[in-house]
């Protein structure tokens, strides 16, 4: 995997964080800079977390499975891709029900974002990342992406509100992302 595709892996992987943190700027509605360093650096703690934990397990098998691999990772990286893109389409719920600044609902939300993220780092035993050097600028990457687009989104859903915020489709480029990556591995792999 070359940089670029790597900092592309990590904007699509981000994406999730960054439709979730416009909702809970929306919500919010003021700049609090607690709440938006909190929430972002659990965003990217998880989103950083998940891959390798997805890369460690899969590491244990992936030598069982080197004649499919490329498949697998094409096939994880569409079903997730296509899920956000399918999810960009939904209508959120705009009410405030809830409070985005509470730690429990941080922690849970940064736990939902990041199951994508897990199954990426599967996908990266699949591809040939063998060593826990190796996956550690992946994961670094990930990390502070997703901390920086969930700042970017508290900022953009407090100042815009929901007026602009579903006019980016945010979640849509992001499935696209991991689309376009997941073909690029299989039709590496196939030639």
């Amino acid at each position: 995997m070359t940089g670029f595709e790597l900092w592309l892996l990590a904007i699509g992987l981000a994406m999730d964080c960054f439709a979730v943190s416009i909702a809970n700027g929306i919500i919010l509605k003021k700049f609090n800079w607690r709440i938006f360093l909190t929430t972002a650096f659990f965003f990217g703690l998880f989103q950083a977390i998940m891959p390798l934990i997805g890369w460690l397990c899969a590491h244990s098998f992936s030598h069982l499975i080197q004649e499919i691999d490329h498949w697998l990772a094409f096939g994880i990286l569409l079903i997730l891709g296509g899920r956000m893109i399918y999810g960009s389409f939904k209508k959120e719920d705009e009410n405030g029900k809830f409070n985005p600044g509470k730690l429990k609902v941080i922690l849970t939300m940064a736990v939902a974002t990041s199951i994508d993220a897990l199954a990426v780092g599967v996908s990266f035993a699949f591809i040939g990342v063998d060593s826990i050097k190796e996956i550690l600028k992946p994961v670094g990457v990930i990390g502070f992406v997703s901390f920086v687009m969930s700042i970017i989104g508290l900022s953009f859903g407090v100042k815009f509100g929901s007026k602009y915020a579903q006019k980016i489709h945010a979640e849509f480029w992001g499935g696209l992302i991991l689309i376009i990556i997941g073909v690029r591995i299989l039709f590496e792999h196939m030639s």
